[in-house]
C-alpha cells in the first residue's frame, strides 16, 4: 500500500525546527562542547570521545535518509526529490564516515550528543519523508533557477566547509586539546569560516527544494550556527 503524505505533520515539524533555531538567538552562551568547553574534572560531567560521539550523533540522520531514499518506490534518478534527498544523505555520509572519524576535538558531553541524536532522527525523517512522499516537482524543476543556484550554493557550501575542518584539524596534534586561531582559507576573512560554509549549503539546500522543512532546516541552521560563531568571535 502506497505512501501518502500527509502534510500537517510536516508543517508542524517544520514551525517546530524553526522555532527551535530561533530560540537559540536567546541563548546566553553556546552548548558546552568543542571551544566552548572546558576539559571536565573527575566526576564531572559524563563525555566520550570526539571521534565516537559525533559518529553516533550524526548517524541517524544518515541512516533514516538513505533508508527511505533506498526503500521509496521511484527511480534513485528520475524525480528531483530522489537526487536532492542524495544531497542531503551524501552531507550525513560525510559528516558520519569521514568528518567523525577524522575530527580532533575535545570530548563530548553524553547529554549533548543524546538531543543531537534526537534532532538528527526528526530532521532525517522530516527532509526524506517530504522530498519522497509529498515533493511535487514540474518537469522542468531541473533547469529552474532555484534549483541550480541552490546545488550550486550546496556544493559550495560544503566545499568550504570540509575544506575549513581541514585547516581545524591541521591546528591540534594528535591527542592535543588546545585551541588555536586557524588561519588561510576563509578564516582570513571569518573567524567561523566552517560555519560559514554550511549556512551556505543548507541555504542552498532550501533553495533546490523549496519546501518547508528545507526552508526551516537553513533557519535553524543559520540561528544556531551563526549564534556559535559569534561567541567563537568573541572569545580569545
Amino acid at each position: 500500500m502506497p505512501v501518502r503524505c500527509q502534510q500537517s505533520p510536516v508543517l508542524a515539524g517544520s514551525a517546530t525546527m524553526a522555532t527551535l533555531g530561533a530560540l537559540m538567538l536567546y541563548l546566553t552562551k553556546p552548548f558546552n562542547y568543542g571551544k566552548h568547553m572546558e576539559i571536565p574534572a573527575p566526576g564531572g560531567t559524563s563525555c566520550l570521545p570526539a571521534r565516537t560521539a559525533w559518529f553516533l550523533q550524526e548517524l541517524p540522520a544518515f541512516v533514516v535518509s538513505a533508508g527511505i531514499l533506498a526503500w521509496q518506490p521511484r527511480s534513485l534518478f528520475g524525480p528531483p526529490g530522489t537526487l536532492l534527498l542524495g544531497l542531503f544523505c551524501a552531507h550525513y555520509f560525510h559528516r558520519t564516515f569521514i568528518y567523525a572519524l577524522l575530527t580532533r576535538g575535545r570530548p563530548f558531553p553524553v547529554v549533548l550528543l543524546f538531543r543531537g541524536s534526537i534532532f538528527c532522527v526528526g530532521n532525517g525523517f522530516l527532509q526524506a519523508y517530504y522530498l519522497i512522499y509529498c515533493a511535487e516537482y514540474p518537469e522542468e524543476w531541473y533547469a529552474d533557477i532555484r534549483f541550480s543556484l541552490g546545488i550550486f550554493l550546496f556544493i559550495l557550501g560544503m566545499g568550504i566547509n570540509i575544506h575549513s575542518d581541514y585547516i581545524l584539524r591541521q591546528l591540534r596534534k594528535p591527542g592535543e586539546l588546545t585551541y588555536r586561531i586557524p588561519q588561510g582559507g576563509l578564516f582570513t576573512y571569518v573567524s567561523g569560516a566552517n560555519y560559514l560554509g554550511e549556512i551556505i549549503e543548507w541555504i542552498g539546500y532550501a533553495l533546490a527544494t523549496w519546501s518547508p522543512p528545507g526552508l526551516a532546516f537553513a533557519f535553524f541552521s543559520l540561528c544556531y550556527l551563526s549564534q556559535r560563531a559569534s561567541h567563537h568571535h568573541r572569545l580569545p
